[in-house]
């Protein structure tokens, strides 16, 4: 249950902290004649009673930490004297809560404009991929999208662009190891992507991502819309660049006829994101995403939900509405994974949340993870993934993945997401080429601040009373109106050219 006056907030009925909703002054009278015992700003945690030293700290309903120190009513309630513990009883009772999903009938589906792709999928966008196997392909693949330039491709109007997909390994990896597995997924994924209307990979020739290798591991094959080149074996750059080009412009005319035609929503697939987050995002975008995603499935798409690390602390949320007990189980396993990824790495899953976050509001993981799970929405969760690995269950799902956004949405995208979603409280600025970017400001401060980068004002939550089922239609609609081809603010503003970022894992030799 949710209640709020002009200057706090309650989140359920059993939580002993407020959600200030402006900056507060010490001394200031709050609601019900409470006290503050110290200045704090917008979106921090305020005690509403005393909570003794060890007991529970409680937002959501849940638990987010526990009192360092004895906490009086009035006092502000961050670092200093609320202490993340991972020693806590949650129920994780597998499927517990899942329940039948209220799927809208084929006839009634919405629809948008989509590319329908020979394989089935279908692209909200149509851009020419040049991608690198390895690092020491990524100057050539530049130079050849770099010549394609808006003036050249001015006799191709469909055509979204010429990209070019670069990163930072592809050699030195651990063949078949857990990390070469991870990054060749990532490029299969991307090389079969539907928002590709052709693709062309460029290896030196030595690395161990040979594109040959991975043609053969993931059926792919030579193709008008896919050509592969190797630099030693195309002698040299300029060779290799001039060759890359011809064959980049052969496929020009067939990505130039591909059209816009009217799919249903079941062709959604929704990349679920947060970053930069602030007390608000838990309380307005993250919800609000929530909602939509769960018209996403009930339309027949699919909304992936990720970065492991920020759902630590909340993960018994989700088992509980697992459809299946191996969908729990894989989670938890997941979960696990990441507690020994961690330990031999030297770290701890409670390495968050960030400066900028606890700058926000944002205090332990358990508070940041609770919030970032509400962009999951209710329906069951049907599946769980691994980096970058092909999503073919549609409905609501998880892919492993770190918490560093570059690197997630890349898993995300390689899984088959052909739209991003990413609510942000202390501003963020990037796209995801190929996948059309919306960006959600939690706050209707940032919004105003930020109203360049920002495409939707969640923070109207708050700011004018509007639900969050709303504020989820308002985004679902920008999903569709997206997916048909309307540019973005982070599209409109030219970014995506450098958020490629595979996520790096095991040895490099």
């Amino acid at each position: 249950m949710t209640s709020h006056t002009h200057s706090t907030l309650r989140l359920h009925d059993s939580d002993n902290v407020l959600v200030a909703l402006r900056a507060i002054e010490a001394g200031e009278t709050l609601d019900g004649g409470l006290v503050a015992a110290s200045g704090m700003p917008r979106g921090h945690k305020i005690a509403v009673e005393e909570i003794a030293a060890g007991e529970v700290i409680r937002k959501y309903g849940q638990v987010i930490g526990f009192a360092g120190k004895t906490i009086s009513p009035g006092d502000h309630v961050h670092t200093e004297n609320c202490v993340y513990r991972g020693d806590f009883e949650r129920n994780f009772e597998p499927c517990a809560g899942a329940t039948p999903t209220a799927f809208v009938p084929q006839n009634q589906r919405a629809t948008f404009r989509g590319y329908r792709r020979p394989g089935g999928g279908v692209g909200t966008r149509n851009y020419i991929a040049v991608i690198s196997t390895v690092n020491c392909s990524a100057t050539v693949c530049r130079m050849i999208a770099a010549h394609f330039t808006p003036e050249k491709l001015a006799d191709y109007p469909n055509v979204d662009g010429v990209s070019a997909y670069v990163h930072s390994t592809g050699c030195g990896q651990v063949m078949g190891g857990e990390g070469y597995r991870m990054f060749m997924r990532t490029l299969a994924g991307y090389a079969t992507h539907p928002n590709f209307a052709g693709v062309l990979m460029v290896g030196l020739g030595c690395e161990m991502a040979q594109v040959s290798l991975l043609m053969e591991t993931y059926g792919l094959s030579e193709s008008a819309g896919f050509h592969r080149m190797v630099i030693q074996e195309s002698g040299g750059t300029r060779k290799t660049v001039e060759e890359g080009i011809a064959r980049v412009e052969a496929m020009l005319p067939a990505a130039n006829a591909a059209q816009r035609e009217e799919v249903g929503a079941e062709h959604l697939s929704v990349a679920l994101q947060c970053g930069g987050s602030d007390g608000y995002s838990g309380i307005t975008a993250n919800p609000s995403l929530g909602h939509a995603a769960d018209l996403v499935v009930r339309h027949g798409g699919t909304a992936i939900l990720a970065e492991t690390p920020e759902i630590f602390g909340a993960e018994h949320l989700l088992t509980r509405r697992a459809e299946r007990p191996e969908v729990a189980q894989k989670l938890l396993e997941r979960i696990e994974w990441w507690k020994a990824y961690m330990e031999r790495n030297g770290g701890s899953l409670d390495n968050n949340p960030s400066p900028g976050n606890k700058a926000g509001g944002l205090t332990t993981i358990l508070e940041k993870s609770l919030g970032a799970s509400a962009k999951g929405g209710s329906t069951n969760l049907v599946g769980v993934y691994e980096y970058a690995e092909k999503v073919t269950t549609p409905g609501f799902v998880f892919m492993d993945s770190p918490g560093y956004d570059p690197a997630s949405v890349t898993g995300q995208v390689a899984s088959g997401a052909n739209i991003v979603c990413f609510t942000t409280g202390r501003g963020s600025v990037f796209g995801y080429k190929p996948a059309p970017s919306l960006k959600l400001a939690t706050n209707s401060a940032l919004y105003a601040r930020m109203s360049e980068d920002m495409d939707i004002d969640c923070g109207a939550v708050i700011s004018e009373g509007v639900s969050t089922e709303e504020m989820g239609q308002r985004i679902f609609e920008r999903f569709l109106t997206m997916a048909s081809g309307e540019k973005s603010k982070s599209e409109a503003l030219g970014f995506g050219d450098n958020e490629f970022l595979p996520w790096l894992v095991g040895a490099v030799t």
